[in-house]
C-alpha cells in the first residue's frame, strides 16, 4: 500500500503576538499561495486536511481553490513556549534544543514528543485509508518537522526546519507505515 502525503506549509503571515490561530495571510502570502497552483494542480488529491489556523487554511484555499478542506485540530502548530514574549534568539536556541531532546520545551510549550503523540494519529489514519493515494495537509513548519522527525530523527530536526520556506511543499512517500522518500517540490 502506497500513500503520498503533501505537506503544504503556509505562506507569509505577519506575526502578531497572541494571535496564532487568527493570523491571516498577508497580500504577499496570498500571492505566494497562488503561485503553488501550477505544482499542486498536477496532482489529484483524494483528501485535503488543514491545521485550524487561518494562515494554513487560507494557503490551501488559494493554492487549491476547489478543494474541500477537512480541518483537524491535531494538526495545529507546535508552540515551543507559552503565551509570553521571548527574544527571538532565545526562542531559536530553545527550538534547536527541542529537536535534540524531544522531551524539552519552555514553560507552557509543547515538546516534540507531545506534538508527535498529538499529530501522528492523523498521519497514521491517512496511511490506513486504502483508497487514498494522494493527500494534502496544510501545515506549519514546526509541527511538520516534528511529524517527520518521528520517521527519521537524524534527517528531520532543527537544521531541516531552518531550510524550509513559507510557503513550501514537501512530498512524503510511504509504503505502508514506512517513509520511503521525501522530496521538496517548491523552491522559492
Amino acid at each position: 500500500m502506497k500513500t503520498t502525503i503533501y505537506f503544504i506549509r503556509h505562506a507569509h503571515s505577519p506575526f502578531v503576538f497572541g494571535e496564532e490561530r487568527e493570523r491571516p495571510l498577508s497580500d504577499q502570502g496570498i500571492a505566494e499561495a497562488k503561485r503553488l497552483r501550477p505544482v499542486l494542480s498536477q496532482i489529484r488529491f483524494d483528501h485535503v486536511f488543514s491545521s485550524p489556523y487561518k494562515r494554513a487554511i487560507q494557503t490551501i484555499e488559494y493554492a487549491l481553490p476547489h478543494a474541500r478542506i477537512s480541518i483537524h485540530e491535531s494538526l495545529r502548530e507546535r508552540p515551543i513556549k507559552g503565551n509570553y514574549k521571548l527574544a527571538n534568539e532565545e526562542r531559536m536556541i530553545a527550538l534547536e534544543r527541542s529537536f535534540i531532546d524531544i522531551d524539552f520545551c519552555l514553560e507552557g510549550g509543547e515538546t516534540v514528543r507531545e506534538a508527535q503523540v498529538r499529530a501522528l494519529p492523523v498521519i497514521f489514519n491517512i496511511i490506513a485509508k486504502k483508497d487514498w493515494s494522494n493527500v494534502a495537509v496544510g501545515t506549519h513548519g514546526n509541527i511538520m518537522t516534528s511529524i517527520m522527525n518521528y520517521f527519521d530523527p537524524a534527517a528531520f530536526g532543527y537544521r531541516y526546519w531552518g531550510h524550509t520556506s513559507k510557503p513550501d511543499i514537501i512530498k512524503l512517500a510511504f509504503r505502508g507505515y514506512h517513509l520511503d522518500a521525501v522530496e521538496r517540490l517548491h523552491h522559492p
